[in-house]
């Protein structure tokens, strides 16, 4: 398959998949006599599973550690597991970061009439000028408060 078509069924751009040749991510493509990569199965499964890792948010570093493992068939799957672990882990932290944001950002929208008025909490806090001490004092106690862990509604009985 040439790269066009390896695209289309691995989901993935052919600018990306000629990146990820450039770094070693994959290997090179063989080229025919004019000079066109061809891909052959094997390459087109990779590429499937470099993008279900990426809409997993795995890194491109931590893509090669997995497509390593993957390929070593002795691997302790441990060292997958503590992969995978650390990558929610970090995950988890990215997403309490932007909680945080959007309630702060929730707290500047509901401060601004959005009217014929100049004043605005929203530009005043992104300048660094914001007046408002209440606010940035509210703000500041939302973005420092511990972490709430989530559970569900449904109680085991």
């Amino acid at each position: 398959m040439n790269i066009g078509q390896v695209s289309r069924v691995s989901g993935i751009s052919a600018k990306m998949i000629r990146y990820y040749e450039t770094i070693g991510l994959i290997s090179k493509a063989a080229r025919s006599n004019s000079g066109y990569r061809h891909y052959a199965e094997e390459d087109i499964h990779i590429l499937r599973f470099i993008n279900r890792a990426r809409k997993t948010g795995f890194s491109t570093v931590q893509i090669k550690r997995l497509l390593s493992l993957w390929n070593d068939r002795k691997r302790p799957a441990r060292e997958v597991k503590q992969l995978a672990t650390e990558h929610l882990t970090k995950l988890r932290e990215k997403i309490t970061e932007l909680e945080a944001i959007a309630s702060t950002l929730s707290q500047l929208i509901e401060h601004c009439h959005g009217d014929e008025r100049p004043e605005c909490p929203i530009l005043e806090n992104l300048s660094g000028l914001n007046t408002t001490k209440d606010f940035e004092e509210s703000s500041k106690a939302i973005r420092t408060r511990p972490q709430v862990r989530r559970t569900s509604s449904k109680q085991n009985t």
